[in-house]
């Protein structure tokens, strides 16, 4: 039962990371286009997935260039 929890960890931090790296790229852009409401639909979703990667213990020091 370990090992099916282990990989299912595994897959929720991949696919996590997938996601934060994503919306983050579309932060981006959104603030380069002043597209506020659309940064901070963004945020949102930016917030929720670090909040789920840091309570994996995922370190995002070097792949959080957003830093909000």
């Amino acid at each position: 039962m370990e090992v099916i929890e282990e990989v299912n960890n595994a897959e929720i931090i991949q696919r996590g990371l997938e996601d934060f790296k994503n919306v983050q790229q579309h932060m981006l852009i959104a603030k380069e286009e002043k597209a506020m409401r659309t940064y901070a639909s963004l945020k949102r979703d930016y917030l929720t997935l670090k909040a789920l990667l840091n309570s994996l213990g995922v370190n995002l020091i070097e792949i959080d260039y957003i830093k909000e």
